[in-house]
């Protein structure tokens, strides 16, 4: 009978699929989403970039983390205030498969691990949650996002409730002890079904990070394509997405065969991306060399998908935000310039600041979250300036009617190059606060897509660049080189070759290129810009 009751309360009202949320241009989307080659669209055909943050709640007290710090309607409008317009948040599948779990209320679940003092922050933030079954509680967050226009995807993370992820963990393949495959498809199933009708769940993340010995290739479309189907089946409306296996950094296999559904337009594949996917090779090589290597490396396992017409939603990537680590550093330089370029759809890990258990360890401080340790505010406010530059689409189906033109993009501030005219400095501002239109030519110069003749120009070591009409010659070809294909770099009438650099003012000038090969002291971020493609209009 308790079943019963719960199914009965978890039985939502459908709504109409045109229902609209606000999107990150102020506009309204009309969801459910579909895909269009490799953009994500709303049902008008506009492209909706999904700017997410990663939320968990599959950790053993069952409960999405920081509801003792803030009160919930908070929580959602801080990810708002911030910039996101969505949340990939997380569930372990024996929520979703295993009744005692699911029917425990929130008091008992914490009670039952000792975080009685967690109770009482509970009480005082977000009262009404306590007597909530974990799996209300669930859904209580899920509506509140929805009623502050926050998108969510529902990650299934792992199966047992903890810290994600090992090798040997019992969770990261078909068949492991905690992975069984009928009962992966029966949880899918059941937590589809419960959010068919709440519309703002626009996609469900078939699992987290696979891996371990177990690994198979004719597994992983026997059962990725099965949970597809079982999920479409229950709720229709929502995008899926499939993550590859090596803990999410290997789709290679879709090169040769691809995935095959009866449904259409809601296959998504999804990436996860940090520094230590590498280990230490950003601090033990020279940057150049290795954002070429790994990039590369990238393009045939995984980033090929875009190519193939699949959205690529990059799940997972952040660093340590306290700063002071050269490995996380060097990467999101690296990171930012692609994620400019392809401009793929993403996920930051991670949202809280802090943990009500995490591996054994009471109130764990989450050192790569956005906010700080008791979610009071944010824990470096100059990354998220820098991701800023990134949550709004540059291009994509229905975004404007603009030509295609270019924009230079710096990855190690987030800014762009902005409006510049012959008599002012050329700086660095905001990429959503109209950043100069540029046109690239087949003979290498920078160009104003104005119709006017002026071209970018270089003044001399040290110097401010220039706005010239003359746009051939000395210091008006810019060549994209080094391994990263990340510096401007440009030749003087005396032979001198001189990259694009910053001022600490953000004043765009040219000094002598450096960190180019082989130094892997030298850190050549202040260097590094990207020619972007846009169509957005300001």
């Amino acid at each position: 009978m308790k079943k019963h009751l719960l199914l009965l309360f978890l039985s939502f009202v459908v709504l109409s699929p045109d229902v609209l949320l606000q999107n990150q241009y102020g506009n309204a989307a009309a969801l459910p989403l579909y895909t269009n080659s490799q953009w994500i669209v709303d049902e008008n055909g506009q492209r909706v970039k999904l700017a997410c943050v990663n939320w968990i709640s599959h950790l053993q007290p069952l409960l999405a983390e920081g509801l003792n710090r803030q009160p919930l309607d908070t929580i959602s409008k801080t990810i708002v205030s911030m910039g996101f317009n969505c949340v990939r948040f997380t569930w372990p599948l024996f929520m979703a498969t295993n009744e005692s779990l699911y029917s425990l209320n929130v008091r008992q679940s914490f009670e039952n691990l000792g975080l009685n003092e967690s109770i009482g922050a509970i009480l005082v933030n977000n009262p009404s949650m306590l007597n909530l079954t974990v799996i209300q509680a669930f859904k209580a967050v899920v509506d509140n996002l929805g009623d502050n226009n926050v998108m969510v995807i529902l990650d299934n993370h792992i199966s047992k409730p903890g810290w994600c992820c090992s090798r040997t963990d019992g969770n990261g393949f078909f068949g492991d002890t905690y992975f069984d495959p009928e009962l992966w498809i029966k949880g899918l199933t059941q937590m589809a079904t419960w959010f068919n009708g709440t519309t703002n769940v626009i996609g469900m993340s078939l699992r987290n990070e696979l891996r371990g010995s177990r690994q198979n290739v004719s597994v992983w479309y026997k059962y990725m394509q099965a949970g597809a189907e079982a999920i479409h089946k229950a709720n229709p409306h929502v995008l899926t997405i499939l993550s590859g296996l090596e803990f999410d950094h290997d789709l290679s296999f879709l090169h040769s065969r691809q995935v095959k559904l009866s449904y259409s337009r809601k296959l998504v594949f999804e990436l996860h991306w940090y520094a230590f996917t590498d280990g230490h090779a950003w601090e033990e090589g020279n940057p150049n060399d290795v954002c070429g290597r790994i990039v590369n490396t990238l393009k045939s396992q995984s980033l090929f998908v875009l190519d193939q017409g699949y959205p690529l939603f990059l799940s997972e990537f952040g660093i340590d935000l306290r700063g002071g680590d050269p490995n996380g550093d060097r990467f999101s330089n690296c990171f930012f310039g692609v994620a400019a370029d392809l401009d793929f759809d993403w996920a930051l890990w991670a949202f809280m600041g802090s943990y009500y258990l995490r591996e054994g360890y009471y109130a764990l401080n989450e050192v790569y979250a956005v906010l700080d340790w008791d979610w009071a505010k944010p824990r470096n406010t100059t990354f998220l300036k820098r991701v800023a530059g990134i949550q709004s689409p540059f291009r994509g189906p229905g975004f404007s009617d603009v030509r295609p033109y270019n924009i230079l993009y710096h990855p190690l501030t987030g800014l762009c190059v902005q409006k510049v005219s012959p008599m002012e400095p050329v700086k660095l501002g905001s990429c959503a606060a109209a950043p100069e239109a540029w046109i690239y030519t087949p003979q290498k110069t920078l160009m104003l897509n104005n119709g006017m003749r002026y071209c970018l120009q270089a003044d001399g070591v040290g110097n401010g660049v220039m706005l010239g009409n003359a746009c051939s010659g000395p210091g008006s070809n810019w060549y994209q080189i080094s391994a990263s294909k990340l510096h401007l770099s440009s030749k003087l009438a005396n032979g001198t070759s001189v990259c694009l650099d910053i001022d600490p003012s953000y004043n765009i000038v040219t000094n002598t290129c450096q960190c180019l090969t082989g130094d892997k002291t030298c850190d050549p971020a202040g260097q590094w810009f990207k020619i972007i493609t846009s169509t957005r209009r300001y």
